[in-house]
């Protein structure tokens, strides 16, 4: 039921400015992307990376919005449901896209078969475990056996892209590098939240640092294309 009666205490404010601020500056990031790319498939891709990030978060970050301004009723609580399994399949395409964009960034390096293979595998394992009924995204308790299942592969998809900016190093001069610290900053963030905030909810402050990290991914493109 909702709280009519319910009031914004200044951590629910300074939330719902954080994550509105958030996807605004994504969108506008993802904008400048296919503005200026001037066809360059590169930054066309960064692009689709951008608004498959703002897009995916959007599903569970609005709700989380609506909650810290007007309280939690049962219709957030089944969207905020809806939008974690959304953005737990969004999140593992962003990493597919970004394999793509370290092709595109260092065409004549070849990546291992089997870190590709590894990558895509795990990543469509991750997707199918998302979509089981027994995830119970909508309810409070969830399920705890395939949080861990699911981010455990999660995490094989992260460890694949690390290798491959890793790899690259200061190729060109880019100093991709900062992605394979970004990356680690996102997981060591990420997997914590997802597997213990139901039990210990200040756990998930650490989605601000997470989310900093993605933003630091989409800075990286930007200063390619600038």
């Amino acid at each position: 039921m909702k709280q009519n009666n319910y009031k914004p205490q200044i951590p629910d404010v300074l939330e719902a400015t954080f994550d509105a601020a958030y996807l605004i500056l994504d969108l506008i990031a993802a904008l400048l992307f296919f503005f200026f790319s001037q066809g360059n498939p590169l930054f066309i891709l960064y692009g689709i990376l951008t608004l498959t990030l703002c897009g995916g978060d959007a599903f569970h970050l609005v709700p989380r919005i609506l909650r810290a301004v007007r309280g939690s009723n049962d219709k957030i609580k089944r969207q905020l449901g809806i939008g974690l399994q959304v953005s737990s399949i969004t999140m593992t395409v962003f990493y597919i896209i970004l394999m793509y964009i370290w092709k595109l960034t260092f065409p004549e390096l070849a990546a291992p078969v089997s870190t590709e293979a590894v990558v895509w595998i795990s990543a469509i394992v991750r997707i199918v475990i998302c979509l089981f009924p027994q995830n119970n995204w909508c309810s409070e308790e969830g399920n705890l056996k395939l949080s861990v299942i699911r981010n455990a592969v999660f995490a094989v998809t992260g460890i694949g892209i690390i290798i491959l900016y890793a790899m690259s190093g200061n190729t060109y001069g880019y100093h991709m590098t900062r992605m394979v610290a970004a990356i680690i900053i996102s997981f060591g963030c990420y997997l914590p939240v997802t597997l213990f905030s139901k039990t210990k909810p200040k756990v998930g402050l650490l989605m601000i640092p997470k989310t900093c990290a993605y933003m630091w991914v989409i800075a990286m493109g930007l200063q390619l294309l600038f």
